[in-house]
């Protein structure tokens, strides 16, 4: 392997701080992070809770749980789709299709409860399809903003996104004990909505066409 040498002289803590000027100079990134991060907060929150309501209330083993897991992991087939949807230059059309089947995803129990396992199947693949779509097409975003930036960029990127997570799992527990699926469903589907009414009314015009 041929060595590389970096043309670049910042220090380890010059790169540091220059995260923060990425985060200030540059709102497609921004945008994108919450974007991100608020369906990734949904995602956590359906993942977390999903199996205690399959235990408690469907009569699901472990195996059962992961059986179910494996079908709601079809909705990562997105990723070629959101890729040619970019490519294409319908970046604003696959956000905008992500963010509604996102929030859409959870109106299948909370409209008619006796779907049972059937409509949480049906929010899982359409929730994880939502995700890895605006997802695919966020990253596509962010690294053609500037090419020696990628990896700080993916860095503030994901770190959106773990910390949307995290904030989605932390809750789970405690809206399941107070509301049950009723409750997990309504809260999580707030997040994808106020990413998309963002996305509507402020981040919209930041979104490349191509």
């Amino acid at each position: 392997i041929p060595s590389r040498q970096p043309d670049h002289k910042a220090t380890y803590v010059q790169l540091i701080r220059s995260l923060g000027t990425l985060v200030a100079t540059m709102p497609v990134l921004r945008h994108r992070a919450l974007y991100q991060g608020l369906m990734f907060a949904t995602f956590s929150l359906f993942w977390t809770a999903v199996p205690v309501e399959l235990i408690r209330h469907h009569g699901l083993t472990q195996n059962g749980v992961a059986l179910f897991a494996l079908v709601g992991a079809m909705g990562a087939t997105s990723a070629p789709l959101a890729g040619r949807l970019a490519d294409a230059g319908h970046s604003r059309l696959g956000t905008l299709i992500a963010l509604i089947l996102a929030a859409l995803s959870f109106m299948p129990l909370l409209i008619h409860p006796a779907w049972g396992v059937a409509g949480l199947v049906v929010t899982g693949v359409v929730l994880d399809f939502a995700v890895q779509m605006n997802m695919v097409i966020g990253q596509r975003e962010i690294y053609g903003l500037h090419a020696a930036s990628r990896n700080r960029l993916n860095a503030l990127y994901m770190t959106s996104i773990f910390i949307g997570g995290a904030c989605g799992s932390a809750v789970a527990s405690t809206l399941f004990e107070r509301g049950g699926w009723t409750l997990i469903a309504s809260v999580a589907s707030v997040f994808p909505l106020l990413a998309l009414l963002h996305y509507l009314f402020v981040g919209r015009s930041a979104t490349r066409l191509a």
